[in-house]
């Protein structure tokens, strides 16, 4: 129940343990069309240009960076919390301008702060982080996208720990690049990166100055491997291929809208009985993401301690907080496999008997009936 990498689905090890195939098998070929395809459905868009990167989450967010930025665009990007950091660091490295605008952590970034920021201004991309999993946040992203747009910027979506957990709608919303992880809500081991780039996405990549500044994640020859001619141009990983399309058949299997109900249920629960404890939830309700809650430690309570004995007597794994939230709240995933009922249960019972140790008294019963009332 940590921020990643959650629970695999039994049925994707199984998948993944499958005999490997030739990268270049006309069968893998067939298994690669069916990723895209499925793919296309869960990111609910046409992008031609969807794919998985062989690598994980971090590399899908560096090849929507460096197949579009060259030295001198100025990109916007919008941060409140670790991963737009990254995206930050990224734009400098590539010689881009680059162009911060800061939230507090556990808030949206005020979508008028952005607006104000790519308001007629020549601006290449626009970054911002539609799940941040270091706080919980989840943020809007539609009039983001609109502006960004009407000064023919790009919009660049970070989903890692959205994509399989809540609603993200890639052609509807105007977003132009977006990546993601297998390991999240996806239920699937870390290893590969899904991203789409958009067409408008895909006529900057052609029209580039210069060379991408990655060999690796050159997405001119991506193309060509994952359509097109099939042109060799790396060993695909083709085991974990196998299970990421285990993975999105499951989604599409139990539905997109079953799966979305299903997180928002065991979210609600684990709220409910949460607050019942007398704890404090770190977002405010409107912007949680379901998948990723994010707890608020008592000032009188050893938080690491807190972790280490879920860990060691209850066999349950959360996350600590991340930089500015360091120690100051506990980060607790319920992500695709793993958001079950059972776990939500185990979780609050297991952290009121650690919590009344440490001298916050808390009515662990209470919390529980609290739980279970959302399930009725």
């Amino acid at each position: 129940m940590g921020p990643g990498p959650s629970d695999t689905h039994p049925r994707v090890l199984s998948a993944i343990s499958a005999p490997t195939l030739g990268h270049l098998d006309p069968e893998f070929i067939v298994i690669m069309d069916e990723i895209k395809e499925m793919l296309q459905k869960v990111y609910c868009t046409k992008n031609e240009l969807t794919m998985p990167i062989s690598a994980t989450g971090s590399a899908g967010m560096e090849a929507c960076l460096v197949n579009t930025i060259e030295p001198g665009d100025r990109v916007v990007i919008a941060q409140n919390g670790v991963f737009a950091g990254r995206m930050a660091d990224i734009v400098g490295r590539l010689g881009g301008e680059l162009v911060l605008v800061d939230a507090e952590w556990g808030k949206i970034v005020p979508v008028e702060k952005v607006i104000s920021a790519i308001d007629g201004k020549k601006t290449k991309l626009v970054g911002i982080v539609h799940a941040e999993t270091s706080t919980g946040v989840c943020q809007p992203l539609q009039d983001i996208a609109k502006a960004a747009h009407e000064v023919d910027a790009l919009i660049l979506a970070d989903c890692v720990t959205s994509l399989g957990g809540i609603p993200v709608e890639i052609d509807n919303w105007g977003i132009d690049l977006a990546y993601s992880g297998t390991q999240k809500c996806l239920s699937c081991p870390p290893g590969l990166s899904p991203i789409t780039f958009s067409d408008r996405a895909v006529e900057v990549l052609k029209n580039r100055k210069s060379k991408v500044a990655s060999w690796y994640l050159d997405l001119t020859m991506l193309i060509n491997y994952w359509g097109g001619d099939r042109i060799y141009h790396h060993t695909a990983p083709v085991n974990m291929l196998y299970g990421l399309r285990e993975a999105l058949i499951l989604f599409l299997e139990e539905g997109q809208e079953n799966v979305f109900k299903r997180h928002q249920i065991n979210h609600k629960a684990l709220v409910g009985g949460i607050e019942s404890m007398g704890l404090k939830m770190l977002v405010d309700p409107e912007f949680r993401l379901p998948q990723l809650n994010t707890i608020c430690v008592p000032d009188t309570i050893d938080e690491t301690l807190v972790r280490q004995q879920l860990l060691q007597n209850y066999n349950i794994e959360v996350g600590a907080g991340l930089g500015s939230l360091k120690g100051k709240v506990w980060r607790v995933g319920q992500m695709g496999h793993a958001s079950r009922r059972e776990n939500i249960t185990l979780f609050l019972s297991a952290l009121g008997t650690i919590l009344n140790t440490q001298g916050f008294s808390n009515d662990t019963s209470s919390a529980l009936s609290r739980a279970s009332s959302f399930y009725n």
